[in-house]
């Protein structure tokens, strides 16, 4: 496994951290940049990395999709875009296409971001109740729509990954609840994600195991890695305490996952791909840092990185 971060496009103070806690790999989102998926942005962006001893081996990010995920005018010209990142992906040799199946307006939602932890460290809530208090999306679409919209998707994306050599990493639903604000979700149980790799029967389509939101669906977490196995391409590796009607995020070593067991089963089913700490507290003094955003604070993941990199070390 390679542990990883996930960076921004250009060389910054993160950079800087990831290489001197001896990491060799980047994530990369590209954090609303016009037009970041054609061949020249990606080139230079993998090479920027190369460049600063980081290999690019995840984009984390998606061109606009809402006409896809809504089956509306304009679908086909959206599908085109997301072949031409695949390809382009492919020729410049950044292997995973980390994505997400969610209509824009109602993707990861949190309703705290300053609920107290140990030590006065402050971290992300999801309460469902005081959520759907909001009025609704104007979004007129049925669960079976979104069904019939994603098999669309994949019987034209997939085999394009297949020839680039890319393999699409599709991530949950945050949060794993069948509806939010009135728009219906897929990816939200174990079943269903059972269900979505079944309707493209690929290496090619895997997904991006994000063990809180796995932990959230109620399921057990080394199980269902050893289930999905090599349908595995990522890892955002944490936790959180509740279901998913209500969770708060935990620090990695505080959470209801075992994760010494959830690390063994990635070992077990020969996952050797990008690991990376997701969601962290926010420590000390980071609270009115610039840029400082809600689960992404440099803090935290050094202590992330550390804990990942201490339960490799112990399973070796």
């Amino acid at each position: 496994m390679d542990t990883t971060l996930m960076l921004p496009p250009r060389p910054d103070r993160r950079w800087t951290i990831a290489r001197q806690l001896g990491l060799s790999t980047a994530v990369v989102r590209f954090w609303g940049e016009e037009e970041w998926w054609t061949y020249d942005s990606l080139l230079k962006t993998r090479n920027r990395f190369a460049d600063h001893g980081l290999s690019l081996d995840v984009v984390e990010d998606r061109p606009p999709m809402t006409a896809t995920v809504l089956g509306e005018e304009g679908r086909d010209e959206e599908i085109e875009t997301v072949k031409r990142l695949i390809r382009n992906m492919g020729e410049v040799g950044v292997g995973v296409y980390s994505w997400v199946w969610t209509e824009n307006p109602v993707g990861v939602i949190r309703t705290a971001d300053a609920h107290p932890l140990r030590g006065g460290s402050r971290t992300t809530v999801y309460d469902h109740e005081q959520s759907e208090r909001a009025p609704p999306h104007p979004v007129d679409i049925s669960e079976a729509e979104l069904w019939e919209n994603l098999e669309y998707f994949l019987d034209e994306v997939v085999p394009v990954a297949e020839e680039a050599g890319v393999r699409m990493a599709l991530h949950p639903d945050d949060p794993p609840v069948s509806s939010v604000r009135g728009v219906p979700r897929l990816v939200t149980s174990v079943e269903n994600v059972e269900r979505i790799l079944d309707l493209y029967d690929s290496p090619a389509h895997g997904l991006t195991f994000c063990q809180g939101n796995f932990s959230a669906m109620g399921a057990d977490v080394p199980a269902a890695i050893r289930a999905f196995g090599d349908r595995i391409h990522f890892v955002h590796f944490r936790d959180v305490e509740g279901g998913s009607e209500r969770f708060v995020e935990t620090w990695h070593d505080e959470g209801q996952t075992d994760m010494r067991a959830a690390m063994d089963a990635y070992e077990a089913v020969g996952f050797d791909g990008p690991i990376r700490p997701d969601h962290v507290p926010r420590m000390l003094d980071e609270e009115d840092r610039e840029g400082a955003m809600s689960g992404y604070t440099d803090m935290g993941r050094l202590f992330a990185v550390g804990y990942i990199e201490g339960l490799l070390e112990r399973g070796e």
